[in-house]
């Protein structure tokens, strides 16, 4: 029996009343909103619809806001958008735990470990229905947009993407300028509410700004709050679908999705049943976390390929690096007005520096053959690099049609006595439709000459005229790429392609990818002395890059007398990115002469892993310095890169991670006391000493510097 509480009196009936409403509101609450949390719990997920049947998420690592409440739809073109009128009609959680091995990367094993939450949502308007599939890891949260088949939706055009990113604050930002065309920007740090006033200065003198906002920024967006929280924000999975831009309201902090248009200015044509990619967003109180993570790579599918043992990691040296600085060209003559349709290249005049000729290939192929490398790659080899943004673009290149000076046959036949491959070049000039024209000739070229390996490039607008290279449209022609070259055991570098977005583990014949600023800018006024601590954190987040370290000339006018670039750095971390900036393909991209000048420091490119076990961050800061240690595939040997910005500093590291068991011999490559990467880049020290897991270093590394380290386990070879 209910008792009465002195000086209050509670009827039956409005007690009976009270606990109508107090089940109703519970049973709405229930219907409107979802958690979940991360296995470790230290992340929390909240959904829900607000009113007008709006969908939010939010997102907090331990009790601190990441994404304050931030709205999910989509908008569509002529019929009802899928923002708003939403209600759940079910909700199911799961979880998922599983290691995986990758074909090559940076460990031998990754963990898959999440808790997930799908949203059915339904539109009461239209009667559609969508699901949103949040999944939550440990170290950050991925959730995408996917549409059934369905009777009221089948065919649609989306006119624009409304995911919101609702921010804690004025974030420090590492950004890139909305592009459609390029992420070939130097990284700009500064506060988010500074990107409007220094946009302007960020786009001025690149080929493509074709900005879409002053305040519009490209993914990876890396972020630091002000109480110490590194934000990481991408998409993964990027399939028949654009590719995601962010703009950012300055005054709110919110960013919000923008896709690449098409040619007419659609984000999107979709067929039901269709998935967008993930949105993720990585969070840790460590920068490194960051650099580790693997949420990216886990919200992929796993590989299409039954058979995977043609895909192996490659280290290549190159007829590309005396290009771009203007010793030799990659066109044969320099003849003018020439008629692409008619030219018979037997009887023009050659210009005397086309760098693609046979006797200048043997001597890179007598060179990797002596210091062990697996490859050479050769540009300017093929017919029409004359009119490479002439008239006749749109089938200027055939794939298969070598310059007079090249023998394809005699260069096969000498690399293999050589044990050495060389690696294809396609350059497009964006002209996309002629070479789907030729793909499949150029593949069974590649199979025939013994090419397993191939560099792509889309140079220049797209052809058909109008399309992006980050459209819909652009997007399928790289995966239907990806999948032709798979059929022929071809392995694929991507240059000017879209930013990785973790396909390779689905497809790990995607070895390379380029999508920033490179190697080849210090021939072009050069990269800032703290780019390469930032990439790690930003493009590198979807997979590798194929950044062309090794330049260990700085003095391009050493080369090209007439261009006075030089390298922003020093020429020890130019061994450090061997470290630093991961690719399972790494050039040693300078020339032979030169490095037979420096052979002693040329030991660690000969002898740095391409494919790894084990890879910790031992120290690292955006945009300040990285310094990470990697263990050989399957050998005992660690490798340790550093990298500084302009400033200069000293490491302190520990080598706890070693074997307890085991003796190691460091051989340090160091700055010399006077090293600056502007004065003095070429002042370098190699020291040896026997180290164990208890040893710590204390390294000085001099500004735009580093250090780098060979760990080799005592007795062996």
């Amino acid at each position: 029996m209910m008792k009465q509480l002195p000086g209050f009196r509670l009827s039956a009936p409005r007690h009976s009343q009270w606990f109508l409403l107090l089940f109703a509101f519970l049973v709405c609450r229930a219907a409107s909103a979802a958690e979940i949390k991360s296995p470790d719990k230290q992340l929390t997920l909240d959904f829900s619809v607000q009113p007008g049947g709006v969908p939010t998420y939010s997102l907090t690592y331990k009790g601190r806001a990441v994404i304050k409440p931030s709205k999910l739809g989509l908008e569509l073109k002529n019929t009802t958008s899928l923002t708003s009128g939403f209600t759940i009609t079910d909700t199911k959680t799961s979880s998922f735990d599983e290691t995986w091995k990758p074909v090559w990367g940076e460990v031998k094993e990754i963990r898959n470990h999440y808790n997930e939450l799908a949203l059915t949502l339904t539109q009461a308007e239209t009667s559609r229905t969508i699901i949103l599939r949040f999944r939550l890891f440990n170290d950050g949260l991925g959730f995408r947009y996917e549409f059934p088949r369905q009777p009221k939706l089948d065919y649609f055009t989306i006119k624009e993407e409304r995911t919101q990113f609702a921010l804690a604050g004025d974030h420090k930002a590492f950004w890139l300028p909305g592009d459609y065309d390029t992420q070939e920007y130097s990284t700009v740090t500064s506060k988010l509410s500074e990107v409007r006033g220094l946009m302007k200065s960020a786009v001025t003198g690149n080929a493509s700004q074709t900005t879409f906002s002053p305040t519009g920024v490209q993914t990876p967006l890396m972020l630091k709050s002000q109480d110490g929280l590194y934000i990481n924000i991408h998409e993964a999975a990027l399939i028949d679908y654009s590719c995601m831009h962010l703009n950012l309201d300055d005054k709110s902090f919110v960013l919000e999705s923008h896709l690449t248009p098409d040619a007419v200015g659609d984000k999107g044509l979709l067929q039901t049943p269709a998935l967008s990619p993930w949105r993720t967003i990585i969070v840790s109180d460590k920068a490194g976390d960051i650099l580790l993570s693997k949420l990216v790579l886990n919200l992929n599918e796993p590989t299409k390929f039954k058979d995977v043992s043609w895909i192996k990691p490659v280290k290549y040296v190159g007829v590309w690096w005396e290009m771009i600085t203007g010793k030799s060209t990659w066109s044969y003559t320099n003849q003018d007005n020439i008629k692409l349709d008619s030219i018979d290249y037997r009887k023009v005049k050659p210009n005397g520096t086309h760098g693609a000729n046979t006797a200048h290939v043997k001597e890179y192929i007598d060179f990797a053959a002596k210091h062990g490398f697996d490859a050479v790659l050769v540009e300017g080899w093929n017919t029409g690099w004359e009119d490479w943004f002439g008239k006749h673009k749109d089938y200027v290149f055939d794939f298969v049609t070598p310059y007079p000076d090249f023998n394809v046959p005699e260069l096969q036949q000498y690399a293999a006595s050589k044990n050495v491959k060389i690696i294809m070049h396609h350059e497009t000039s964006g002209s996309v439709r002629n070479y789907e024209r030729h793909l499949d000739s150029a593949f069974q070229f590649m199979n025939k000459y013994g090419y397993d390996a191939v560099k792509t490039g889309y140079v220049g607008d797209i052809v058909p005229l109008g399309h992006h290279h980050y459209d819909q449209w652009m997007i399928d022609h790289y995966n239907y790429v990806l999948k032709k070259a798979a059929d022929h055991h071809i392995m694929v570098n991507g240059h000017e392609a879209v930013r990785p977005t973790g396909l390779a583990r689905t497809y790990p014949n995607l070895i390379g990818n380029e999508a920033a600023r490179g190697t080849e800018y210090e021939s072009f006024g050069g990269n800032n002395a703290d780019h390469t601590t930032i990439l790690p954190f930003t493009r590198l987040i979807g997979g590798p890059m194929d950044y062309t370290p090794g330049i260990f000339q700085t003095k391009v006018s050493a080369y090209n007398p007439q261009n006075n670039s030089f390298v922003h750095s020093t020429l020890v971390r130019q061994l450090a990115l061997y470290v630093t900036m991961y690719s399972p393909l790494q050039m040693a991209a300078d020339l032979p002469e030169t490095y037979n000048k420096y052979l002693d420091a040329f030991q660690f490119i000969k002898d740095v892993a391409v494919d790894w076990d084990d890879t910790k961050v031992l120290e690292a800061e955006p945009g300040d310095y990285i310094t990470y240690a990697r263990k050989a595939k399957g050998k005992s040997s660690w490798f340790v890169g550093s990298t500084c910005d302009e400033n200069g500093r000293t490491s302190k590291i520990s080598l706890s991670f070693l074997d307890p068991k085991k003796k190691y011999v460091a051989t340090i490559y160091a700055d010399a006391k006077d090293a600056h990467y502007e004065k003095n880049p070429q002042a370098y020290t190699i020291r040896k000493v026997t180290v164990t897991n208890k040893s710590k270093l204390s390294q000085y590394c001099a500004p735009g510097g580093g250090y780098a380290i060979s760990l080799i386990e005592a007795g062996s070879k």
